[in-house]
């Protein structure tokens, strides 16, 4: 069993990144309470410059 299997879902936060390691494998949904939400842009704009700053490589 792989260590996202064991996690419980926050239905709150949908999340189809497999490679994190707060995510909850085939549920797509993420383990954490909650997460924090940044950017790498000074001013953005569009959603592609937005990120999940709660990332850990699994």
């Amino acid at each position: 069993m792989s260590t996202h299997e064991n996690r419980t879902p926050n239905r709150s936060i949908h999340c189809t990144v497999d490679s994190c390691a707060h995510h909850c494998g085939e549920a797509e949904f993420c383990a954490l309470d909650s997460i924090q939400v940044g950017t790498h842009e000074e001013h953005p704009t569009q959603v592609e410059c937005t990120d999940c700053m709660s990332f850990r490589v699994r």
